[in-house]
């Protein structure tokens, strides 16, 4: 009997001991509730998505505005979002119509209809910012809203607009929030995406908390997220090594993430293919120091990409030799064809040539942030050491410096693209076409012509002949010179998945896919 108590006394320690143990490892019944914060150096523009064209802006706009179509991360072919079907109508391209879905409302309560569809658009045309998204939409005519169906009528074929309205210029707003011939400026937001703006301090911080109303093409919304805004790449350096943030994103320095270990435990990191490239562009217009096509030519013989990609960028960026980025339909080398090493010869020959002066005085300018005034640097060391060019150098603020080369200040400036969508078309139309966003006064017809004809094809792959042509074009023109093409980084704590879904190098920000482990 007392050997029998032993080993009952033995057995029941053993499975307090082991319930312990199972205890311990089984999941906690709390949750993380803190919001995961999310660290950038891009810049916000505007909350109003008729005010703004670029990456910062529209990686917000992603989140608290919805559009009729959107990309899930990877996909090159929309899918429906507050719509529940759209497609052309017949066989032209000409017209195309989606049927809204029934239960889709603004963050504020107010039910979405077909009509704040054609009011979003027709006040985004409208408004035309100079930094804004209109110029996506050369050959948009009318809106018509009937019901629950909105239809769209365009002037020319464009197999390409599903995809441009599921960018952030396809964005659908509150009439009764938003005004139809003026930007606005309270910084608050009334959209239907999957989150909403909780409080918004412009240049430092973005709290966003999921959107219970919201209804579309995700299943979840996601956890709150903190965004905070740097400016520069160092600020943001300090605050990922502090561990005041949980995730960063376009971006760290070079040379911290030339240095990333992707095996690390310790973090989790994302590096993977992007189109996100970088151009230097010229003021084309007849008062710039640089209208002649020679004399931009010249600067094609003098730009040595090599110090750029090794020096700079610590090799986190490949060499750029055209317009569109290696993993398109229709990339080519045109400027590694035309311009297969530096030659001062043939540069000053080319000058020579448009009877220009020598050295050349010209203003070049840039964003005012650190990586940037790196790169600018040898930009400027490479022009002047040719003995061609006499360089004002201007580092300006990010809204100040969009004003200014909208305004033809600078005859030549530094601006970085990414794609707004998965196809060729998006740095062809808005970098090259009339009215373009870099608003560098280039206009040709046979450019236009052959974006038009690009632009004619359901089958995209029809189109790679024409986008070579084109690209020849820029080649001969000038209008800009291809830099690099950078890889895309996201680096985040371990205790936080999702990151790897957060980016595909296109200007969507996934926050929703971001959670606690």
């Amino acid at each position: 009997m007392r050997l029998i108590r032993l080993r009952i006394l033995a057995i029941l320690a053993v499975l307090i001991i082991v319930g312990v143990g199972v205890w311990q490892l089984l999941p906690s019944d709390e949750v993380n509730e803190d919001p995961i914060a999310v660290g950038t150096s891009d810049e916000v523009t505007s909350l109003d998505p008729a005010g703004a064209y670029d990456a910062g802006s529209w990686a917000i706009y992603s989140n608290l505005y919805q559009s009729l179509m959107t990309f899930k991360s990877g996909a090159i072919v929309p899918e429906p979002d507050a719509a529940e079907s759209c497609g052309f109508v017949g066989q032209k391209l000409q017209t195309y119509q989606c049927k809204l879905r029934d239960d889709v409302t603004f963050s504020n309560g107010r039910k979405l209809t077909a009509a704040d569809v054609k009011y979003s658009f027709d006040r985004m045309l409208k408004i035309k910012t100079d930094v804004g998204p209109s110029v996506l939409f050369p050959s948009l005519d009318t809106i018509v809203a009937e019901g629950r169906t909105v239809t769209f009528n365009l002037s020319a074929r464009d197999a390409t607009f599903p995809q441009k309205l599921a960018t952030g210029a396809g964005s659908i707003v509150d009439p009764t929030r938003y005004p139809k011939d003026k930007l606005r400026t309270d910084n608050e937001v009334d959209g239907s995406g999957p989150y909403t703006l909780k409080s918004y301090e412009p240049g430092v911080r973005a709290q966003l908390v999921p959107n219970p109303t919201y209804r579309g093409a995700l299943k979840e919304t996601g956890v709150p997220v903190d965004i905070r805004y740097f400016a520069g790449s160092e600020p943001l350096r300090a605050a990922w090594k502090a561990g005041d943030i949980d995730v960063t994103h376009r971006q760290l320095p070079p040379e911290d993430l030339a240095g990333l270990d992707v095996a690390s435990t310790e973090q989790r990191v994302t590096e993977a293919d992007s189109a996100e490239i970088r151009n230097l562009v010229f003021n084309v217009r007849k008062d710039s120091a640089l209208s002649d096509r020679k004399v931009r030519q010249a600067i094609g013989w003098i730009i040595d990409r090599g110090p750029l990609v090794t020096d700079v960028y610590k090799s986190t960026v490949e060499p750029l030799y055209s317009l569109i980025p290696q993993g398109y339909i229709g990339h080519s080398t045109p400027f590694f064809d035309s311009y297969p090493e530096p030659d001062l010869k043939r540069a000053r020959a080319l000058m020579e040539e448009a009877g220009a002066q020598i050295p050349l005085p010209i203003t070049f300018a840039h964003r005012d942030e650190d990586a940037n005034q790196k790169e600018s640097t040898e930009l400027v060391r490479q022009l002047e050491e040719s003995g061609l060019f006499e360089v004002a150098e201007k580092a300006v603020k990010w809204e100040d410096f969009q004003k200014g080369y909208a305004a033809g200040d600078y005859d030549a400036y530094t601006v970085g693209w990414l794609p707004d969508f998965p196809d060729p078309d998006t740095f062809s139309q808005p970098l090259v076409g009339r009215d373009s966003s870099l608003h560098n006064g280039y206009v040709s017809e046979k450019m236009d012509s052959l974006i038009a004809a690009t632009q004619q094809y359901s089958d995209r792959s029809r189109t790679s002949a024409d986008f070579k042509k084109l690209q020849e074009l820029v080649g001969e023109d000038v209008p800009l010179i291809p830099l690099w093409q950078k890889k895309d980084y996201v680096v985040s704590k371990a205790d936080v998945s999702g990151s790897q879904y957060l980016s595909d190098g296109t200007g969507i920000w996934r926050l929703w896919e971001l959670s606690w482990i």
